[in-house]
């Protein structure tokens, strides 16, 4: 009980730093987060000002919730290959990270990287590593697609940290023409360790639609416009035109 106290605590002290939005925009986080779900997607949250929506469904044979994401970037997709590509600075803008490095890298579009998340509460923090394989833009396909899988196994574990099993899910990056990118990622995570379902089903019905705000905060400091050449071709939408 005191366990789930504290993780009730944290997630609603983290409400209260997410940014302010219109009521009928989403219902109250709290209320939902025992609400039963179907394996169909059910819309959570729709951002009109900043054109960001996300999803939720239970899927068949899952224990936590799937996500979805659709939301329009204010940025160039090379600007954001870069900002993914830097993995040591996931901690300025990912979903409670505390430590990211590169582990290997074994092509122009293959990496393993290893991320620590802060868990909220008395719960020790979790780390998980994770394999990126980019599939670049050509001439035909307008899209950059970036997909991620968990590897728990690539390097030993390092207690008291809890390694998280699954955290599977692609982002495709489409460019939409006038400085904006379609944004569309769909995820599944697995904590690892005791989690209370509601509180897991809680972060992951929050974290996306936080991550895509910290996102484009990096990518409006400019910091990613210009940088050292990419190792792929990435094209604009006038380069289809």
């Amino acid at each position: 009980m005191k366990q789930a106290f504290a993780w009730l605590l944290s997630l609603s002290l983290l409400l209260t730093a997410l940014p302010a939005r219109a009521v009928d925009d989403e219902e109250s986080d709290l209320d939902e987060l025992r609400t039963p779900l179907s394996n169909e997607w059910r819309l959570v949250r729709h951002d009109r000002k900043r054109n960001i929506k996300t999803w939720m469904r239970q899927e068949d044979g899952k224990q936590f919730r799937s996500f979805k994401v659709e939301a329009e970037l204010t940025a160039s997709v090379e600007a954001i290959v870069r900002l993914m590509l830097d993995f040591a600075t996931y901690d300025k803008w990912y979903w409670q990270v505390k430590e990211s490095k590169l582990l290997k890298q074994v092509s122009a579009t293959e990496y393993y990287i290893y991320l620590v998340h802060r868990a909220p509460g008395s719960l020790p923090d979790r780390d998980t590593v994770l394999r990126g394989i980019v599939y670049p833009q050509t001439k035909t396909q307008r899209y950059a697609m970036l997909k991620v899988s968990a590897v728990p196994d690539y390097i030993a574990e390092k207690p008291p940290l809890v390694r998280m099993p699954a955290q599977e899910m692609f982002l495709k990056y489409t460019p939409l023409g006038g400085g904006k990118v379609l944004l569309e990622t769909e995820g599944y995570i697995e904590p690892g360790g005791r989690v209370p379902a509601w509180a897991s089903n809680f972060i992951q019905r929050s974290a996306p639609y936080t991550i895509v705000l910290a996102m484009q905060r990096q990518l409006s400091s400019g910091e990613y416009d210009k940088g050292k050449k990419l190792p792929f071709p990435v094209y604009d939408l006038s380069d289809y035109q």
